[in-house]
């Protein structure tokens, strides 16, 4: 537990988090993207996607607020499983011409940004817990 408090001090909230940040953009760009999907789509993959996106953020927001640090990095890992099942569900996207292949592009794009600080402090976060445990 002390290793996040370590981490996180300079971090007030989680939406101070950049994961966070970079997950929220991530989830507008997945609403805008689907909102002219087939009608038909609306409770299918639509649905799919949209609610895998919007648990990017949530995963991240929900770890940093257990306030301990295996819990922390255990809900950024599903964050990252929920960032590789928004990528599969955009490529099932356009497999299916839901999506044009430069916004597929765009959000493949727009989704390492997470997946990338999420990891970074997933790291982070590791190495803390274990230089805390060492002693």
């Amino acid at each position: 537990m002390p290793c996040v408090i370590l981490i996180v001090m300079a971090i007030k909230h989680y939406r101070d988090l950049v994961a966070w940040q970079e997950a929220m953009r991530l989830v507008k760009l997945v609403y805008r993207l689907t909102m002219n999907w087939p009608r038909e789509e609306q409770y299918g993959l639509t649905s799919q996607l949209r609610r895998a996106a919007v648990s990017v953020p949530s995963n991240i927001a929900e770890g940093y607020g257990r306030r301990a640090t295996q819990g922390f990095i255990r809900f950024l890992n599903i964050a990252h499983g929920s960032l590789m099942e928004v990528e599969t569900q955009l490529q099932i996207g356009f497999e299916l011409q839901f999506l044009k292949a430069e916004h597929l592009e765009k959000a493949c794009r727009q989704l390492r940004n997470p997946a990338r600080s999420s990891s970074a402090l997933s790291s982070q976060l590791i190495a803390k817990h274990r230089a805390g445990s060492a002693h």
